[in-house]
């Protein structure tokens, strides 16, 4: 195993992690995100002194930021690999690219990936920045009778840090921190399974710096993972510690990637922190709040009638509710007369439903786009609909980089850690037809008559292919105008059905494999009843 010369100390790293918690407060990270939660959770009087007052809460921001990130997640999102010269690679690169993406589509559905892009939004839109961080689980169990897989994980803006403040591309950093807070117990198990001779010396943490000071803590201690790139072996390293302690020194990922993902939903000049979407919206929904909660005290106060009446010559009056008024002598018409209520402005509501209305229409939420408007012309509402996601585009372009990203991590993670795994391929794309239907019986297919190979994963490493990663491209209009236009090639003679079923989606046709063996050997039993010349 390889020993760093420069290898960094518990010390070291809890320099730096005080570093990042001083920047932090510097840009009052904590404080916005804790608002920021409290808003969108509906928490919305919070360290208000009501003394009594109605504190009201009507939470249009949750809907707007659901809708939001809603309607930049909806589609359906794939990675796919190709080569970069199909031709000089012959077979062979098609093949490991073939691999790929199948193991994307594994990936994907392991880690639950449309479930995770839609909370890794959501932190976006609420805290400021959303981050991915993936690891190498060794007991997770895996085909073939083996074990590891990869897993990712979300992990909330306020526990990262990176080596550069003024730079938020998570590649070119110097080192990232990231924290995570374990029970005192389980991390001293931990750490003497690890072979760390202090692990009787971790203690909870006491320091109001370093502990989440708006969350109850309990008996936890704040471990610092540190990833960095050595130059002498050219991958990622990383150690594990907490404050004074090293718990696990140095060892090498493997990795030529920092397995992190950084998605900023605003960004900000020189700062890897970006601002949220709803940090703008607060004071409008404050000023909502404040209106509604005037108007209760005003109507609670004036709205109902109250009687004015003589108290010379009526001794006590009360009814309740407005409760009676009583006057020495005056005229009160006879014994007592009723006031009418005070009315309160028809401005209030207009202005509280023009600033929701304004609010909800910049950032796209408009009524078409929610879909309270009548459809009475279907192409005007699509229409109008795509014209209020226009505004979400960036947003949605930047989680498409960010999914590819971390499509360049998975493939890290598979050359380092995968080895020799068995896979599955298609006996017709590997198997000329006559050598299947002479020794089928003695091919290594599975019941769904695919053969089960061993792959060298390493090999993605060194293997000439750039692989491009796409997402997006399969959303659920893009697939429907795929297949018309496939429909429409098949139909007018340029193609071919073998060709059409090779490139109709899955779900599209049942049993499409089936269906492309039955073609291919009608096609060899027509080709061998020719006659030759």
């Amino acid at each position: 195993m390889t020993k760093l010369k420069n290898a960094p100390t518990a010390e070291s790293v809890w320099r730096e992690y005080g570093r990042m918690l001083d920047y932090n407060a510097s840009i009052q990270l904590d404080d916005t995100v804790r608002v920021n939660e409290n808003f969108f959770v509906g928490r919305q009087w919070e360290g208000v002194e009501s003394n009594g007052l109605p504190t009201p809460v009507f939470n249009f921001l949750k809907r707007v930021t659901l809708f939001t990130v809603a309607s930049i997640t909806s589609e359906r999102i794939k990675l796919r690999a190709a080569p970069v010269d199909a031709a000089s690679g012959s077979g062979r690169l098609i093949r490991a690219a073939d691999v790929v993406n199948a193991q994307f589509d594994s990936l994907f559905e392991h880690n639950k990936l449309p479930q995770l892009v839609q909370e890794f939004m959501r932190n976006a839109a609420v805290d400021g920045d959303a981050a991915t961080y993936t690891y190498w689980d060794s007991d997770a169990p895996a085909p073939g009778g083996r074990r590891g897989a990869i897993v990712t994980e979300i992990v909330q803006n306020t526990r990262v840090g990176f080596g550069n403040c003024a730079d938020r591309r998570v590649q070119s950093q110097p080192y990232i921190l990231i924290k995570k807070r374990e029970l005192t117990e389980k991390l001293r198990e931990r750490a003497k399974g690890l072979g760390c001779r202090r692990w009787e010396e971790i203690r909870p943490d006491t320091d109001e710096q370093y502990l989440d000071g708006y969350k109850e803590t309990g008996d936890k201690t704040t471990v610092i993972l540190r990833l960095w790139k050595e130059p002498e072996t050219g991958t990622v390293w990383a150690c594990e510690c907490c404050r004074g302690i090293m718990l696990r020194p140095a060892w090498d990922l493997g990795l030529r990637l920092y397995p992190v993902t950084w998605l900023c939903w605003d960004y900000v000049q020189d700062s890897y922190h970006g601002q949220a979407m709803l940090t703008g919206l607060i004071p409008n929904q404050i000023y909502i709040n404040k209106l509604f909660a005037m108007t209760m005290i005003s109507l609670m106060t004036t709205a109902y009638p109250k009687v004015v009446y003589d108290r010379t010559r009526v001794a006590k009056w009360d009814n309740g509710i407005g409760r009676a008024i009583g006057v020495n002598g005056g005229d009160v018409t006879g014994v007592a007369r009723i006031l009418d209520p005070a009315q309160v402005s028809p401005q209030i509501a207009q202005f509280i439903e023009l600033t929701q209305e304004m609010t909800q229409s910049n950032l796209g939420a408009t009524s078409v786009a929610l879909g309270d408007a009548r459809p009475d012309n279907t192409s005007a509402i699509i229409a109008l609909q795509r014209a209020a996601a226009t505004p979400n585009e960036l947003t949605r372009q930047n989680l498409y980089q960010s999914i590819e990203e971390l499509g360049a991590i998975y493939l890290d993670f598979m050359a380092a850690y995968y080895g020799v795994r068995p896979v599955e391929l298609d006996p017709a794309e590997e198997v000329p037809a006559e050598l299947i239907d002479f020794a089928a019986e003695a091919l290594p297919l599975n019941a769904a008559g695919h053969m089960v190979l061993p792959f060298d994963f390493s090999q993605l490493a060194d293997i000439p292919m750039l692989l491009k990663l796409e997402a997006g491209a399969s959303a659920y209009w893009s697939e429907i105008a795929s297949a018309q236009t496939l429909d429409n090639l098949l139909a007018a003679g340029h193609i071919g059905i073998v060709e059409y079923l090779e490139r109709i989606p899955d779900e599209y046709v049942t049993d499409r494999e089936g269906l492309i063996k039955a073609a291919r050997a009608r096609e060899s039993a027509a080709a061998a009843v020719q006659p030759v010349g």
